[in-house]
């Protein structure tokens, strides 16, 4: 069983906010919701914003999914893993594993706190 994408932005929702939006261009705390999609509006800067502003994930057009997995995989190899692997596990074409591989090694110097929270996610222990 894997998550699907609503259940990995509600993750990291959590893992990011504890439940509590919070601007990344303000840092105010006052948003609303979109009821149609899963993004704020701030109401101190007026800027619209998601989960995955300034994050690794930021602007990327791979699914949340393959993401958590491919964290998992790159932090669970002692030697590293292969671009190749990497590409033939989460269905992705080598050069966007690449990509991936190299914004996950940003991140764990960078943004330790939500790379180390993902792969600690149960779900993803099992793929």
């Amino acid at each position: 069983m894997t998550l699907n994408n609503d259940e990995c932005i509600a993750l990291l929702e959590q893992i990011r906010w504890a439940g509590k939006p919070r601007c990344p261009y303000c840092g105010s705390t006052k948003a609303t919701a979109y009821k149609s999609e899963r993004r704020y509006h701030c109401n101190e800067c007026f800027t619209s914003y998601s989960v995955t502003v300034g994050t690794l994930f930021h602007k990327t057009h791979v699914e949340l999914q393959k993401w958590f997995i491919a964290i998992r995989l790159v932090l669970d190899s002692p030697g590293g893993i292969s671009v190749r692997q990497l590409a033939k596990e989460i269905g992705v074409n080598k050069n966007t594993a690449c990509y991936m591989i190299e914004r996950i090694r940003r991140a764990m110097i960078e943004e330790q706190e939500i790379i180390y929270k993902i792969a600690d996610i149960d779900i993803l222990k099992n793929f």
